[in-house]
């Protein structure tokens, strides 16, 4: 029996799902297991953000009641809260032979046989071509382990372990490079060498805390909302300037459009917990559970260890508690992405932050939190932050007022 599925037999799933048959009847049609067919459902949908027969896209759960729905503005709307079709999260996951697909106006998945053949051959031809890395990458790894390993005899194993928030691949995956030959490592320095079986998946994002999503998921989060409906909400994610290079961490506070962003050399774990850590010691813990009371992010691997940035790790007191996006959900955390095209003027995709200190940072979030919003009833974030936690909190974080008609989103306020 083939391993993989060919062009026809998608198109047979395709046309299985239309009819509204069952995995099983599918996977006898074929001669695929049933397991197969759910694997490769949920492994190659697409998502159409399309309305319906007459009805144009709208998936907020207000919007049958809403008295600005003709001026709706979806995710940057300030009480926009996504409706998703529960009946996506049981098979057959998609809205192939759904009855009401020419009705509905939520975001709707859809098997495409066509589609899903190409992604497959993307997919297969990634896995199982050459490393793909960036030269600062493997410097920072060479860094690592090196005198680890060559003089203080260390197996990758104990160097994973106790720097698993700086060292952002796997065992298996460092063990793959050596055996290619691009780092300082070489198997003859390694005390011990693991032989591994040919890699047959396609490498997968290394995550540090591999249950991470347990009672964080986004479902998590809108649970925790319904109980908690007055908690405010900070979201938080990574901007890249030059792919390898210094990267962002940007904190986003929902209730008044007040954001922080803080400079990185590299994009793993351990800058994250050490810019949260940073937070509290400056603020106080009273202050820092204050204000991080919820955190949204997504599934990057940098976010991928909860339980240090949730915890004191000296004291076990938890301070904050984080939830995840749906993986390529970006509009789960819309207010924080809306943020980010201002800095993007400042600060264009592509654009290297090599050159930037945290002093440049400040600045130009200096003038982004001073720029007034309409939504805010024509205030600036910086007076709606420092209303509501303080003047003397938002000095500590190095954030300054601009004059309103200083206040510039161009990259010229740097060469001042």
């Amino acid at each position: 029996m083939k391993k993989h599925l060919s062009l026809d037999e998608r198109f047979d799933i395709e046309n299985g799902l239309s009819k509204n048959l069952s995995f099983k009847k599918i996977s006898k049609n074929i001669g695929k297991n049933c397991t197969t067919i759910s694997r490769e459902i949920k492994n190659h949908y697409t998502v159409k953000n399309t309305g319906g027969i007459g009805r144009k896209f709208n998936n907020c759960i207000f919007r049958n009641n809403c008295p600005n729905r003709s001026k709706c503005r979806l995710n940057n709307c300030d009480k926009f809260k996504e409706e998703k079709c529960r009946l996506l999260n049981n098979p057959p996951y998609v809205c192939n032979g759904c009855k009401y697909k020419h009705q509905c106006t939520l975001t709707k998945h859809f098997y495409d046989a066509a589609y899903a053949y190409n992604e497959y051959l993307s997919n297969l031809s990634e896995s199982r071509s050459g490393v793909v890395i960036y030269q600062d990458k493997f410097d920072n790894l060479n860094n690592i382990l090196t005198p680890l390993i060559k003089e203080q005899n260390q197996s990758i194993h104990q160097a994973l372990l106790n720097n698993k928030n700086k060292i952002m691949f796997s065992e298996k995956t460092i063990y793959k490079y050596i055996d290619l030959g691009v780092l300082n490592v070489r198997n003859i320095d390694l005390p011990r060498k693991v032989r591994f079986r040919k890699r047959t998946k396609q490498t997968t994002i290394y995550k540090i805390d591999k249950k991470c999503l347990e009672n964080r998921t986004y479902e998590d989060f809108e649970k925790y909302l319904e109980e908690h409906p007055d908690t405010p909400i900070v979201e938080m994610d990574s901007v890249e300037g030059k792919k390898g290079g210094k990267v962002l961490l940007t904190i986003h506070f929902v209730n008044c459009s007040f954001m922080l962003a803080f400079i990185r050399e590299h994009n793993d774990a351990q800058s994250v917990i050490d810019i949260f850590n940073t937070i509290q010691q400056l603020l106080g813990i009273n202050k820092f559970k204050e204000l991080f009371v919820i955190i949204l992010t997504d599934n990057g691997s940098e976010f991928s260890n909860p339980k240090e940035i949730e915890f004191d790790m000296n004291t076990g007191e938890q301070k904050t508690q984080m939830f995840y996006c749906h993986p390529s959900s970006p509009f789960e955390k819309g207010s924080c992405e809306v943020n980010h095209e201002l800095l993007r003027r400042i600060l264009p995709k592509g654009t290297s932050f090599d050159d930037l200190s945290q002093k440049d940072i400040n600045l130009i979030m200096s003038h982004i939190n001073s720029y007034k919003r309409k939504k805010l009833n024509n205030v600036s974030p910086y007076t709606m932050f420092s209303t509501i936690y303080g003047k003397d909190t938002i000095d500590k974080l190095g954030i300054q007022e601009i004059e309103p008609n200083k206040v510039s989103l161009s990259k010229s306020i740097l060469k001042k």
